[in-house]
């Protein structure tokens, strides 16, 4: 009776993937800015992202300026930015991880979905992170 039920949702889903259109397939798919304070932690962060599972691919953008208000205080400092990108269902265990292994109390976790992309690229990240 388990292996029924179980096969009969799993059915389910992947009628309701099949049906969908390109466009509704689109919006699964987002990129989540990661600010980090070091080179070792941006690198740490993005294999970890990236062997997890969490990301399919993690660019590392050098040298950023942040100036961001925090503790009553206007702070100008220097930061490696991460670009991730994955898919939408992933972003809470994504976010949770980040926050176990980031530095900061409060890193920069912002996702943004993605509108429009190749659809191979798009392949590609369905089958690395995909379920």
């Amino acid at each position: 009776q388990y292996r029924f039920f179980h096969f009969a949702r799993v059915r389910i889903l992947f009628a309701e993937v099949c049906t969908m259109t390109k466009e509704d397939r689109m919006n699964e798919y987002c990129v989540i800015f990661i600010a980090t304070g070091s080179k070792e932690e941006a690198e740490k962060l993005s294999r970890g992202l990236v062997e997890k599972k969490l990301a399919f691919c993690v660019n590392t953008v050098p040298s950023i300026q942040s100036t961001y208000h925090w503790e009553g205080k206007i702070h100008v400092d220097n930061e490696i930015l991460l670009i991730v990108k994955t898919l939408q269902q992933n972003y809470e265990e994504l976010e949770n991880w980040v926050q176990k292994n980031h530095s900061y109390d409060v890193p920069e976790i912002i996702s943004i979905p993605i509108n429009k992309g190749l659809p191979e690229y798009f392949k590609a990240i369905d089958d690395w992170v995909g379920c």
